[in-house]
């Protein structure tokens, strides 16, 4: 169990980064309002769609899992950060789903960092 935890949970992460993937790469109208709303549509939401591609490959491959971490959790914080002040907890009457699964990135890839944080080496 103590092995299939780890797993599991960037498991997790990379599904809920790869189904956003979706939703930004194919110009989905919810994606295109959230990064209007924030004055970044389109290269924001591109560009974010690649950190968050690179993010998910990243946490399966073993020397760079903290990388991956490190990157959703930047990425993640920002999304965050533009919901509680510019786009709200409720996007579109979504009942704050959006920001729930932001939510939980945010505890999943900080509890992966965690746990990798003695790899992480800046020098």
């Amino acid at each position: 169990m103590k092995k299939k935890l780890p797993l599991l949970l960037r498991v997790t992460l990379a599904v809920i980064l790869i189904q956003t993937l979706i939703f930004k790469f194919t110009a989905h109208p919810d994606s295109v309002y959230i990064f209007k709303k924030v004055g970044l549509e389109p290269y924001g939401r591109i560009v974010t769609g690649i950190i968050e591609l690179i993010s998910g490959i990243l946490l399966f491959i073993p020397k760079t899992i903290w990388i991956g971490a490190m990157l959703t959790l930047g990425t993640i914080s920002g999304a965050i950060m533009m919901h509680l002040t510019r786009l709200g907890i409720e996007v579109n009457d979504d009942g704050g789903t959006l920001f729930i699964t932001a939510v939980v990135t945010f505890a999943l890839s900080a509890t992966i960092l965690w746990t990798k944080r003695r790899e992480v080496n800046f020098f």
